[in-house]
């Protein structure tokens, strides 16, 4: 990213526009934005593992306290799969694939760039972490643990880090939709820095 050159005639250029959020960051600002990331994370993580501890120690295993109706209610469900109970007896295998999300977002952190980007990954990671600590230590057994979920919907019990992981896959859809990449540029921007390089080399 280009910056005004410093010197005789510098206080004769135009002010500069007001910040995009969206605008690629570098240097101290994307070191900034990567440690957002791991606070909105932990944020997640410990709303996470209180509401978790509260449903353990208020709720009776599978019985309903409504809330709205049957639109929404507290329930205490163990569950051994993923979301919507999909892949129940597989609890390794999402073990293992959790563990491999989080190692893709804390790679992708060092490249952050985005406000929008910095949200997402914080509340991806959290949501993670917050499933991935269920499923390591608590019953029947290490890596085989099943996540505890409290918020009845309905038609499918959930808990604070599914929310946080579905509201980071619609940020991060809405962030795709408007071409925005992981360091803040946006599409056309990436193809048109990518151009010089080609008919360089």
């Amino acid at each position: 990213m280009s910056t005004p050159e410093h010197g005789a005639g510098a206080s004769e250029l135009p002010s500069e526009p007001a910040p995009d959020l969206e605008r690629p960051a570098a240097g101290p600002v994307r070191t900034g934005l990567a440690r957002w990331v791991f606070a909105l994370a932990a944020v997640v993580l410990v709303a996470d593992q209180l509401t978790k501890w509260w449903a353990l120690s208020t709720l009776s295993d599978g019985e309903r306290v409504p809330l709205v109706g049957d639109l929404l209610g507290l329930r205490l469900v163990f569950n051994p799969g993923a979301a919507f109970s999909i892949a129940t007896g597989m609890t390794w295998v999402l073990t293992i694939i959790v563990v491999a999300v989080v190692v893709v977002i804390l790679r992708a952190v060092r490249r952050i760039g985005s406000r929008g980007w910095t949200v997402a990954l914080g509340l991806l990671l959290g949501g993670a972490l917050g499933n991935l600590g269920d499923r390591l230590f608590r019953d029947p057994g290490f890596a085989q643990g099943h996540v505890v979920d409290m918020i009845d919907y309905g038609v499918f019990v959930g808990n604070v880090a599914d929310i946080a992981i579905v509201a980071a896959a619609i940020l991060v859809a809405l962030l795709g939709l408007r071409g925005f990449g992981l360091d803040g540029r946006r599409e056309h921007e990436q193809q048109e820095r990518a151009t010089p390089d080609a008919e360089e080399a």
